[in-house]
């Protein structure tokens, strides 16, 4: 299997630096800074991404399961919603949701739901977030 790699340059302090962060497959490549982590600035953060790769990872996982199963997954929408909390010990990711909806024909809710459990717990993304609680949301359309 191949390795994937990305990167970030940082400028400056915390409060008035900036930075970019890069795929290396170039198909990203944006800035971010304190504002646009911590508050509501323009730009892009590391949540995002993280965001990102699970709700990828976990579409991929659930769309692959279904297929294994015998199913016709038509698509597979997954939005993730990153919690980034300050405590007492510093900032840390609290939890993410992924809020999912799929059109798969001809199965049952509850075999649906066991698919989107399994995915989200069999994705490697998933996997490696194993310190943050994944809230799943999944329903038919």
């Amino acid at each position: 299997m191949p390795k994937r790699n990305a990167e970030a340059v940082w400028h400056g302090d915390l409060k008035t630096g900036n930075g970019t962060m890069k795929l290396g497959s170039g198909a990203y490549e944006g800035m971010y800074s304190f504002d646009t982590r911590f508050e509501d600035g323009v730009g892009s953060n590391p949540e995002e991404l993280i965001g990102a790769a699970n709700a990828g990872c976990f579409s991929m996982a659930l769309s692959a399961g279904l297929a294994g199963a015998g199913y016709s997954p038509q698509s597979v929408e997954t939005h993730a919603e990153v919690d980034l909390k300050k405590t007492d010990d510093g900032f840390s990711i609290d939890s993410i949701t992924l809020d999912c909806k799929a059109n798969i024909p001809n199965i049952s809710e509850e075999d649906f739901q066991k698919h989107a459990e399994d995915a989200k717990k069999g994705c490697p993304v998933s996997k490696a977030l194993t310190g943050v609680k994944i809230n799943l949301n999944a329903r038919l359309t």
